[in-house]
Parts: C-alpha cells; structure tokens; sequence
C-alpha cells in the first residue's frame, strides 16, 4: 500500500493513499517510542502540538513517529484506530478511493483547558477532537462551575 505526505486542508501535512484501500483493511501501524503519560507532559509542557497516542489504561503513550502520526482528525472519518496485542493499527471503515486523505476519528479524552479546534470541515463536524462524552463532560463541568458562581 502505497502511503504519501502532502499538504493537507484539515491540519497542515497530511497522510494520502495512492491507489485504493478496501474497507477493513489494515492501512498502517502507529508507530513510535512508547513513554510514560508523566514523560510525555514533561516534555511535550510547552509544544502545541505532539503525536502522542494513548494506549492501555492511558498512562502510557506511543510519541508518533512515521506515517501515522500525519493522519489527521475528522468527524467523518474513513478509518477507525485499535489495539491488538499493544500495537496500534489504523484500519479503513469504508472503501477509499486513491488521492483519499486518511482521517480517524481522534476522540481526545484528556488535556488542558484547550479547544483542541476541529478543522475537518464534515457537515457533523462538531468543532472538537474531543470525544462526544469529553465534550459532555466538559459541558456539565462548566454548567456547576457557573452554577457555584451564581451562589
């Protein structure tokens, strides 16, 4: 399977296939060193932007290196991230077409206060790579917050 990196709309670079993927097929590993959630704040405290995959529990991460770290979010994604065995395989969820930008879904569920903006651009975009239960629960977070400053 042949993978390019290229300009992309959403972010930046983005991760394209020349030729055609069929719908469950096993499209690329991410990979990289895997490090503590504590190592990777420390080094990542001042960058705005990291490749860093959640794995297990959460407590460890793989810092991206290769491919994969340049598939960008969408809310309309065609491929979709698991776990098998500690590795981590982006995988397709429809048929995608050569010339096809590859796009996952990232559900961040952690982070600062950060907007963590979606730039997709899908018709269910839903301005965030947060994950929907994230964002709810951000959302009450916020509603209690507002509730105890009313008091």
């Amino acid at each position: 399977m042949a993978l390019i990196i290229r300009s992309s709309a959403i972010h930046a670079a983005g991760c394209y296939t020349t030729e055609p993927i069929k719908n469950r097929t096993r499209v690329v590993e991410y990979t990289g060193p895997r490090i503590t959630k504590e190592q990777a704040d420390q080094k990542y405290e001042h960058s705005p932007t990291t490749y860093l995959f959640g794995i297990g529990d959460g407590s460890r991460v793989i810092d991206g290196h290769g491919m994969a770290m340049f598939i960008n979010h969408s809310c309309d994604p065609n491929c979709e991230t698991s776990e098998v065995r500690g590795r981590v395989w982006i995988k397709a969820i429809r048929d995608i077409a050569a010339g096809e930008e590859l796009t996952y879904d990232y559900n961040l569920y952690d982070g600062d206060d950060d907007e963590a903006s979606c730039n997709c651009g899908a018709p269910s975009c839903r301005k965030s790579m947060y994950s929907p239960e994230e964002l709810a629960r951000r959302a009450r977070a916020a509603k209690r917050a507002a509730a105890r400053k009313q008091l």
